[in-house]
C-alpha cells in the first residue's frame, strides 16, 4: 500500500487492556479521535466483559477492529520477553484471533486486522521466522486480515514474503533505534510523555514518509498508520495533538482501506 500524493493515514489504538475492577486508560474518550482500535485478547490484557464493551463501542463510533494479541503475560502486561516454542504461539495467535471475531460478531462489527502486542511484536521485529510463523497462524484463521506491522522491521520483510495484505505503522509516543525497531522502554527517553512534541515529530515523519530516530537518522519508509497508546496518563492528550497537527498539515486521517 503506497500513500497518495496528498498524504492520508489511519490513527490506531491500543485498547481494551482493563481487567475486571482494574481500570487501563480512558477507550471512549480516544475512539473519539482514532480511526482503528487494537482491542486486547485476554492474554496481556483485558476480559470479556472488556472486549465486548470495547467492540460495541468501536461500531458505535464508525472505528475499525482489530485482534491485539500478546504473550500469555496477564502479569507482566505482555512487556515480558518469553521461551514459547513456535508452534505453541502459533495456537495462542489463533484463539485470540477466534475470541476476538466472536467478540466483534457479536457486537456488530467484524475483525478488520491484526497488530501483535509488546515483546511478542518487538521479537518478531527483530526475528523474521518468528513474525512468518505468527503471520501464517493469523492468515490460517482470517485469510484476508490486514496484518498492522512495524514499518521497516522483520514484521515487513515477513509480510512482503507471504504476500498478504499489510500495513505499515510508525509509533507517535516511542522513540526509534537506527534499525528501525523502538528503543527499549528501561532506557530514559524510550515513551515520549509531551503532547506537543508527539504531534510535532509524527507530523515531520508522515511528511517526510520516514522515520526519524533517537540519534537523528532518517529512515524512509511507506507509513499508514500511526499508533497511539492507550495505556499512559497523556494518551489522549497525545492523540488529540497528533490528530490536530496532522490535519493542519493537510494530511487526511482517515481508516486504511482493506
Amino acid at each position: 500500500m503506497t500513500l497518495p500524493t496528498s498524504p492520508r493515514v489511519d490513527l490506531n489504538a491500543d485498547m481494551g487492556e482493563s481487567f475486571g475492577p482494574w481500570r487501563m486508560g480512558d477507550d471512549a474518550a480516544l475512539l473519539d479521535i482514532v480511526t482503528s482500535a487494537n482491542i486486547a485478547c485476554g492474554f496481556h490484557a483485558g476480559d470479556p466483559d472488556v472486549m465486548m464493551k470495547t467492540m460495541r463501542l468501536a461500531v458505535k463510533k464508525n472505528v475499525g477492529i482489530g485482534a491485539h494479541p500478546g504473550y500469555a503475560d496477564l502479569q507482566g502486561f505482555g512487556r515480558h520477553r518469553m521461551q514459547v516454542p513456535h508452534a505453541t504461539l502459533q495456537n495462542q495467535i489463533r484463539y485470540q484471533i477466534g475470541a476476538a471475531q466472536a467478540m466483534a460478531r457479536a457486537a456488530g462489527g467484524q475483525v478488520r486486522h491484526l497488530k501483535l502486542h509488546g515483546a511478542l511484536a518487538n521479537t518478531a521485529a527483530e526475528d523474521f521466522a518468528l513474525a512468518t510463523a505468527l503471520y501464517e497462524a493469523a492468515l490460517s484463521v482470517a485469510p484476508d486480515i490486514a496484518i498492522m506491522v512495524l514499518a521497516a522491521t522483520e514484521q515487513q520483510a515477513a509480510v512482503q514474503a507471504l504476500g498478504c495484505k499489510y500495513v505499515c505503522e510508525i509509533f507517535a509516543d516511542r522513540a526509534y533505534n537506527d534499525d528501525a525497531t523502538l528503543v527499549d522502554r528501561s532506557i530514559p527517553g524510550a515513551v515520549i510523555h509531551d503532547a506537543d512534541l508527539a504531534g510535532k515529530r509524527i507530523t515531520d515523519m508522515v511528511l517526510r514518509r520516514a522515520i526519524v530516530t533517537a540519534s537523528g537518522k532518517e529512515i524512509p519508509t511507506q507509513i499508514d498508520t500511526i499508533c497511539l497508546h492507550g495505556d499512559t496518563p497523556e494518551a489522549v492528550d497525545i492523540a488529540r495533538a497528533v490528530r490536530t497537527g496532522l490535519e493542519s498539515a493537510g494530511v487526511t486521517v482517515t481508516p486504511f482501506p482493506v
